[in-house]
């Protein structure tokens, strides 16, 4: 007996021993991960304390020796005597803090994640491919090498990367790495490009084409321009100033030709995520005063870039210095160089345009070969790609073949899923293009002609790029390789069959909206309109709602004797210009209906609110579901489909049907055998509004205060390992507000620039320099965002400089 149990209990430990380290599908092996050697043990980090410990470092493909000091809160402040080692460094430190992040998203824009993901995430790679993210950067990284700063920069950056790379051992991978089972593999420059179409895909990969040509079907064109109007018809403040002159001679328009879509049903957005709804929240902010505004003398800039709020962030602190450049600021780790950031002589942020940069083609094949497809009355070839997705547990590869035409890439093809037909995408994404130059230049820039002459070699995404420098100017440009269109154009979808309806050249760059030195002293953008409807070119018919842009303008005009906690202050502001639009009209409303307590009690504290969408407040969270449901509530019985893409007028167009148009055929509810006014779809969305309410968080208490009913929630990037999320947010704001601070959107960086004879900035964003969950940098910064301080940021003017903020140096040199 005693034979049989030992035998029994060696098979089992046998049996768990070969369990636990074997793959089972796309599961890792468990083994290696909970390894006392190998495993998530090896990956916690001590507490930082304060030392002049200096670490020597001996590295392969260095040039010159490399000195790194770093601060209190984990930037490496890198000092370098040519570009490629300072990007050496660069790409050295940024992956032994975020290496992980980085394979991750190159992995994802490269159509990869099931290598390491399994079959879940088969379509998602299906539509990487299909969107030509590999054929973008690889004709991006053909620009890009051609050119020898960036060249230099790129091949600088990848040799950092892999140096780091090469010298771990499996304990030192980073969690992720360990908890998914697989290794990291060595960077290349084309990693790079496809970090640079991950953002574009991220800020300009959206379009309403089917949602506007399958609303034209149903309503009419009359209908649809009427309720999609081109330009805001209630309120707009936009980015270049109205009455801006434009001191240039347009290029002749292209004439209008009216698409003739198929009449049948469109593609469902659920195929085609592009098509899906832009998110409030996914902005920007950017401004900047003037010397006369600032009591400082010199201009100050502020720039707060509204993105999905993850951990780790999605940008990394550093300063770059070279005997040709010193500048500080973010980087996206996985593209050298600095984004957003300032030197001893000017500063620069961005903000996204939403320029319409994204049109889809209906294409007719010839057959279901896909060899040959019509164009102006023949049939021309394709051209075909094919795209091998390796699925983590599978033998064989799947085999994507993407079919090329004249326009893009085909996406759906006619018969697949939701019927519908054959789309191909023209997408800026997929135009050459060196933007890598732009940030390099803006990095070495000395004043605005350098910021002009900078923008020149941006392709996209569209930004509008704030500027100010000691020469005491402010700029605004609303910049990217914008195709020459004529107005509408891609609004709907196009005719692949066309030549009239193919892209009729660019823009010319000098062209692009701009402004220096306007007369009221300061210069903003928040995505809303770009310009007022005089300027020649189209850009697009559809941009943020305004209100953002509008609180700015109104606080920015009023500002005097501006300090950076003048603009930090304005970066949290959480007032609603929304609110005070139409809050009054709605309470109006509800005066002639008969409320019952519950009703009395929230109507009271609508009445009574400040419009300020603090932490505490419950009039937010009634006043946000309240007016969602309205919304709804209004167009949602004419303008919603189960199977096709759809979308809601703009929030204007809305405000100004309920302010101006109380008569309107929108607001009786065909659903419905009664006709609906609009003090029924108000009262009734009201009541609904509270109902919601209470059934998620009981009856009127401070559980309904904004930031519990708001719940910003802070996502490890893998959306799954809850562990890894930032604890509970308690903050106001709100979409439509300057604090721009949703559910999972927000700023994900605040900075605020003092210029002068010694810039002094200040930032962060919510989460920290390390991208280890084990790290006491993973997440060290989020208590000050969440209250809404900054963080002095040390500039350096040489690796000998002395403050109490430096901890350890790093002595990089050659093997």
């Amino acid at each position: 007996m005693k034979f049989l149990k030992a035998a029994i209990s060696l098979l089992v430990a046998l049996g768990l021993v070969f369990a636990l380290n074997r793959p089972w599908g796309a599961l890792p092996a468990l083994g290696p991960f909970i390894s006392p050697f190998t495993g998530f043990w090896q990956n916690g980090e001590p507490l930082l304390a304060d030392s002049t410990e200096t670490v020597e470092l001996k590295l392969d493909s260095l040039r010159e020796s490399v000195t790194i000091r770093y601060d209190d809160v984990g930037v490496p402040h890198i000092f370098a005597t040519n570009t490629f080692d300072v990007y050496y460094a660069q790409g050295y430190v940024t992956a032994k803090d975020r290496l992980w992040q980085m394979d991750l998203q190159t992995r994802a824009a490269a159509g990869r994640l099931s290598e390491v993901l399994g079959n879940a995430t088969v379509e998602m790679d299906r539509r990487s491919r299909r969107m030509g993210m590999g054929y973008g950067a690889e004709v991006n990284l053909k620009t890009a090498m051609s050119d020898p700063v960036s060249r230099e920069a790129l091949l600088g950056y990848t040799a950092g990367i892999n140096t780091y790379i090469r010298q771990l051992k499996p304990k030192d991978f980073p969690i992720e790495f360990k908890l998914l089972g697989y290794e990291p593999e060595l960077w290349t420059p084309l990693k790079c490009m496809y970090m640079l179409e991950q953002m574009t895909l991220t800020l300009a990969g959206r379009a309403d084409d089917l949602a506007m040509t399958n609303l034209m079907k149903a309503l009419g064109k009359d209908s649809v321009d009427d309720i999609f109007p081109n330009y805001p018809k209630l309120m707009e403040s936009p980015i270049i100033p109205a009455g801006t002159p434009w001191n240039f001679t347009p290029l002749p328009i292209p004439k209008a030709t009216a698409a003739k879509p198929d009449s049948g049903s469109m593609v469902s957005w659920r195929s085609l995520p592009l098509s899906e709804p832009n998110v409030e929240g996914l902005g920007s902010n950017n401004w900047a005063v003037s010397a006369e505004k600032s009591a400082t003398g010199y201009p100050i800039l502020a720039n707060d870039p509204h993105l999905e709020l993850t951990l780790p962030s999605i940008w990394y602190q550093v300063q770059l210095t070279t005997p040709d450049m010193n500048v500080y600021g973010v980087s996206l780790p996985g593209i050298p160089g600095v984004v957003i950031g300032f030197n001893k002589n000017v500063a620069w942020g961005v903000t996204n345009v939403d320029a319409d940069v994204l049109d889809l083609y209906q294409i007719t094949f010839r057959d279901s070969s896909h060899t040959e497809y019509k164009y102006n009355n023949a049939w021309q070839k394709t051209r075909k790609r094919e795209e091998l997705i390796v699925v983590k547990g599978l033998d064989e590869p799947i085999r994507e073949m993407v079919v090329y035409t004249h326009h893009g890439p085909v996406l759906h093809y006619e018969g697949e899923s939701h019927h519908g037909p054959s789309l191909a995408v023209k997408w800026i994404g997929h135009e050459p293009g060196n933007s890598f130059k732009t940030f390099y230049e803006l990095n070495i820039a000395k004043n605005y002609d350098d910021y002009r002459q900078a923008l020149t070699h941006y392709v996209g995404p569209a930004q509008n790029f704030i500027f100010a420098d000691n020469g005491k100017n402010i700029a605004m440009t609303v910049n990217g390789k914008f195709p020459l269109k004529w107005k509408e154009q891609g609004k709907y979808v196009l005719d692949g069959s066309n030549p009239a309806h193919d892209w009729q050249g660019w823009i010319p760059a000098d062209q692009n909206p701009h402004v220096k030195n306007p007369v009221r002293g300061f210069v903003s953008s928040a995505n809303q309109s770009s310009t007022a409807p005089d300027y020649p070119y189209y850009i697009n018919w559809r941009f943020a709602p305004s209100e953002r842009g509008i609180r700015i303008n109104e606080r920015l005009d009023r500002m005097t004797a501006a300090t950076a906690d003048s603009l930090r202050d304005l970066q949290n502001d959480n007032f609603s210009v929304l609110a005070r639009t139409i809050l009054p009209t709605l309470l109006t409303y509800l005066n002639s209906r008969p409320l019952n307590a519950s009703q009395k009690a929230a109507y009271q504290v609508l009445e009574s609110w400040d419009m300020i969408h603090s932490p505490e407040a419950l009039a937010p969270s009634i006043f946000d579901e309240w007016t969602n449901r309205l919304a709804t509530a209004i167009w949602k019985d004419e303008l919603h489909s189960d199977s096709l893409s759809f979308r809601y007028p703009t929030r204007d167009r809305t405000l100004y049907l309920i302010l101006n148009e109380p008569n309107a055929v929108w607001f009786d509810d065909k659903t419905t055998a009664a006709k609906e006014t609009i003090g029924d779809i108000v009262y009734g969305s009201f009541k609904a509004t509270l109902d919601t309410l209470t059934s998620k968080h009981g009856p009127m208490s401070p559980a309904w205060q904004w930031a519990t009913v708001k719940n910003t929630e802070i996502r490890h990037l893998s959306r799954l390992l809850k562990p890894f999320n930032a604890p509970p947010v308690q903050n106001g704001g709100g979409g439509s507000m300057v604090n721009a601070t949703t559910r999972h959107h927000g700023p994900s960086w605040r900075m605020v620039v003092e210029l002068g004879p010694e810039p002094k900035a200040y930032g962060l964003y919510p989460g920290g320099q390390s991208g280890n969950p084990g790290s006491p940098l993973y997440s060290s910064m989020l208590d000050k965002w969440e209250k809404g301080e900054l963080n002095p940021l040390l500039y350096l003017a040489s690796p000998k400089d002395t403050n109490p903020r430096l901890t350890s140096t790093w002595i990089l040199t050659k093997k």
